[in-house]
């Protein structure tokens, strides 16, 4: 059962490749890597099919720049490695596999080396105008934090060029940027250039504008606002405004080539114009002021009269910093229309049914010239019925617009972004209102679903709580004044982002601010881009250095990652130890969060430390011997052992438990092999007795929650772990989901019969974190895994695990080999499951039977090893349909 959201896979009998990537992208323009990755997916319907050999063939304006000729093997990826790339190129791509087939992609340089910037940053002096102050209705305060600040800025030139055959631009914004060629808005990415750590580096876009030039002048524009760069950020109000600089900055490059052969490079400088427009006020978190009585028609196009404009400033000529980007920007992928309007007393209430992060396109018709509609935002109602606030603290969440009077205008806000559900209107009723839903543009790569309402709603909800929390970097919240990289939150959910979408872009880059924020001695903050200087080193949230980068590898094969993180990873767990002799976690511990969040219960934070020091040690060595560094692989083996010998001579009784008795304490403890062998049935006892003892209620937070079910599966107790899954009473996902949830909540408590909405403090309907179940629904239920020393899925596993009330499920994923997937389905006393194999790939697959003799494959007799309630047979790739008896 594949969901009609993943790509289409090319059918037929013959092997052919598929999907060809760059740097994990599709055909990504202005790649700054000298040596650039390119990969493919394989597909056939026919088994037993594997690619024995590959060559790749590069070439540029018509000639061939690299060929690899033919290369033994099912490697599904290759470095480049012909001449040197140049930069603002197209380079076409294609590859041919043999067996039979073939596919052709492109990519495009960007700037290459960086002594060819030629543009400066420009800006505003901030003395010439003065700071915007918002109008306020009699008895309606003013926040002090949307006043006084400076107003966006709109910046053009005209060029005058000789005919072109092709334009490129690179642009880029300490700040966020709309960029604008002869009055069309240019690419489709949203709050562009994206969040980094600005000190460090900045990320710039390139575009292919050569279908707007025209013959005549060019007019190159741009708006220009806050951003992360010098807007609202975090909570802390002693520096929630200008936390990287005090006023936003633009840098453009354009290069034009022409007929001759030569190229024009043109760059920002002090010939640009700028002033001030329509759009007043910009903030990620505050929202927008937009008057559409100060629209200057024209503005962006070559012919406007700009002699009124200022000349821009040239406040920096420094190019160290600037990157190419390497992921996927934001963009607007989905519109949502309401399920409910209410009107009532001035307000209209606007319900679009899903928690989103994003905007709204709002359409106003006949409002006098003067009128000003505000748009409030909000996730719940309150009791009244009225939009419900408290919970985003000090965010604003605000957009108005001051209506022009035409009969019909558009509003649609340009630099912020909400987390809502609900939109209350006032100020005019003549409205329509649509949702635009926003975040990075991840790749899908999985769907998962099953015969249950409540666990499909589950999936659905976790879905939409990455997509919200998935904007720019991996974020905490989308609404309140927050909307911080915490690096625990990453790493717990991330097996179960890698599922549902394509995060190796999205994560490697990311991975670069980390590194970038790592302290001089080790420690890894708490949030990434680095803007709490005050937290880092926390267990479980600074081990993310380690989990993430060796989860990447594992998921994506990519060993480029491990090699660009591993003196990272060595330096955060020679920091632990440093501060830690005996290797008992206890000193320099940050802000020691523990399990957060758990419900009626406290993990000994002792035992997490330990727990995740001895996780982090172990991974480290994995990599290092993956990168070929025997000697470090070594070390970080034997402290692995240590650390393991001291967790049991600390925290393990001679009965198995582990100190503070605790769910999580003993998940983290079998998970990461930490329970002597003798002693594990013993372990998996007090777990399952505390489970029962509380009537089948979890008591997890945020370090123990995902792995409820892998565990609980591990040892044998499915029974459990279904009970967990289906569970509607508090605490549990289907608490949420029965009162409406459509993401998944911060908190377990974030609304309860007994106590309404929970603290105020920190209280966000749309968090991800909780919601790390998802790799287990993937890869327990559906049974879609892969072999323990297995990397890019090159020898899956499917184990389905069928039990609760389920009678069926599916799930399929693509791997960097090609599709995976896994349906079964019980009816009366047979169950049959479907399975797809990628080609290349040699699985093993576990039939779950009560009876292994009666396993059959398309009717034929199977033989194989009975192992645990299951037949385990090998299967090349292909398609293949088990039967076998089956009793709940």
């Amino acid at each position: 059962m594949v969901n009609p959201s993943l790509p289409e896979v090319p059918a037929g009998d013959a092997l052919r490749p598929y999907d060809l990537r760059c740097e994990h992208r599709g055909t990504p323009l202005g790649i700054g890597t000298p040596v650039p990755r390119l990969s493919w997916r394989l597909a056939s319907d026919r088994r037993g099919d594997a690619q024995d050999a590959y060559r790749i063939r590069v070439h540029s304006r018509g000639a061939l720049v690299w060929d690899s000729g033919w290369v033994e093997g099912q490697d599904v990826s290759a470095d480049y490695g012909g001449a040197p790339l140049a930069s603002f190129t197209r380079y076409t791509w294609r590859v041919e596999t043999r067996p039979g087939g073939a596919a052709e992609s492109w990519f495009e340089t960007g700037v290459m080396h960086q002594d060819e910037w030629v543009a400066a940053w420009i800006g505003h002096d901030p003395e010439t105008e003065p700071p915007f102050e918002p109008p306020t209705d009699e008895g309606e305060p003013r926040s002090a934090r949307t006043a006084g600040l400076p107003a966006p800025r709109y910046f053009r030139r005209v060029l005058d060029l000789p005919p072109v055959t092709a334009v490129r631009i690179a642009c880029t914004a300490r700040g966020l940027y709309e960029l604008r060629v002869n009055g069309h808005r240019v690419g489709d990415g949203e709050l562009t250039p994206g969040w980094t750590d600005y000190r460090q580096r900045v990320p710039y876009q390139v575009y292919d504008v050569t279908d707007l030039a025209g013959d005549g002048p060019l007019c190159v524009a741009a708006i220009l606002a806050d951003g992360w760069w010098s807007g609202s950020l975090g909570w802390d109000m002693r520096q929630q405004a200008q936390r990287y600089g005090r006023r936003p900055q633009l840098l453009v490059q354009l290069v034009a080539e022409h007929e001759n052969g030569s190229r024009t490079v043109v760059g920002t400088d002090g010939r640009w114009r700028e002033s001030t427009g329509p759009l007043r006020h910009a903030d990620l978190l505050m929202g927008e002021w937009y008057d559409a009585r100060l629209e200057q028609p024209g503005w962006d196009l070559p012919g406007f009269d700009d002699s009124s404009w200022a000349p821009a400033g040239v406040v920096d000529t420094a190019h160290d910093v600037l990157v190419p980007s390497a992921a996927e920007p934001v963009r607007v992928t989905q519109d949502l229309v309401p399920v409910d309007v209410r009107p009532g007393d001035g307000r209209t209430i606007v319900d679009l049914g899903q928690n989103i992060a994003g905007r709204v396109r709002l359409v106003v018709r006949g409002a006098p010239a003067g009128a000003r509609i505000t748009l409030r935002h909000g996730e719940a109602l309150d009791d009244d019925g009225g939009l419900y606030t408290a919970n985003l603290r000090s965010a604003e969440a605000t957009d108005h617009y001051v209506a022009a009077g035409a009969p019909v205008e558009t509003f649609e806000p340009r630099f912020t972004v909400h987390g809502f559900r609900y939109v209350e209107v006032s100020g005019h009723t003549d409205v329509e209102v649509v949702g635009r839903v926003m975040h990075s543009d991840t790749p899908v790569a999985g769907e998962f679903s099953c015969s249950d309402d409540m666990v499909r709603r589950l999936m659905s909800n976790i879905r939409w709580s990455q997509r919200g929390n998935f904007v720019s970097v991996p974020t905490d919240c989308p609404q309140r004044d927050e909307r911080l990289g915490w690096t625990a939150d990453a790493q717990v959910f991330l097996p179960t982002a890698c599922y549902n979408a394509d995060v190796a872009a999205f994560f490697t880059d990311w991975l670069a601010d980390l590194r970038c924020a790592q302290t001089a001695e080790g420690a890894v903050p708490d949030v990434v881009p680095h803007v709490m200087t005050e937290r880092h080193g926390t267990p479980g949230w600074g081990d993310a250095a380690t989990v993430v980068p060796w989860h990447l590898y594992r998921v994506y094969g990519d060993e480029r990652v491990l090699r660009d993180s591993l003196p990272s990873m060595r330096r955060w767990v020679d920091h632990v130890e440093r501060h830690n002799p005996d290797l008992i976690w206890r000193n320099r511990t940050g802000s020691h969060y523990g399990d957060w969040l758990q419900a009626g219960v406290r993990t000994s934070r002792e035992v997490m430390a330990t727990a995740y020091f001895a996780l982090s040690a172990e991974l480290t060595s994995k990599a290092a011997a993956v990168v070929g560094d025997v000697a470090a692989s070594a070390h970080y083996a034997g402290l692995r052992s240590r650390i393991g010998d001291a967790f049991v001579r600390a925290f393990v009784s001679a009965d198995g438990r582990v100190t503070g008795d605790t769910q999580t304490g003993y998940l983290l403890a079998l998970a990461h092999g930490l329970i002597p062998e003798p002693l594990v049935p013993a372990a998996v006892g007090h777990l399952v007795a505390d489970l029962e003892d509380r009537g089948r209620r979890l008591t997890t937070g945020f370090a123990g929650v995902g792995l409820l079910g892998p565990v609980l599966s591990a040892h044998g107790h499915h029974d459990l772990a279904y009970s967990l899954l289906h569970d509607d009473r508090y605490p549990s996902w289907g608490y949420s989901i029965k009162r409406g949830a459509t993401t998944i909540w911060e908190r377990w408590d974030g609304w309860t019969e007994e106590g309404g909405f929970g603290p105020v403090a920190m209280n966000s309907f749309n968090h991800y974190a909780l919601g790390s179940v998802g790799a287990w629904l993937y890869g327990g239920v559906a049974g879609i895994g892969q072999e323990e020393g297995s990397v890019g899925f090159r020898r899956p596993l499917i184990r389905p695990l069928p039990g609760g009330r389920l009678r069926w499920a599916a799930a399929s994923y693509d791997t960097p080999l090609g599709r995976l997937g896994s349906q079964w389905e019980v009816e009366g006393d047979t169950l049959r499951l479907e399975v797809r194999i990628p080609p290349g790939a040699e699985a093993t697959v576990h039939v779950p039977t009560t009876d292994p003799a009666s396993v059959r494959e398309s009717g034929t007799p199977v033989t194989g090893e009975a192992v645990g309630g299951a037949l385990a047979c090998r299967v090349a790739s292909g398609r293949y349909e088990f039967t076998a008896a089956w009793a709940r």
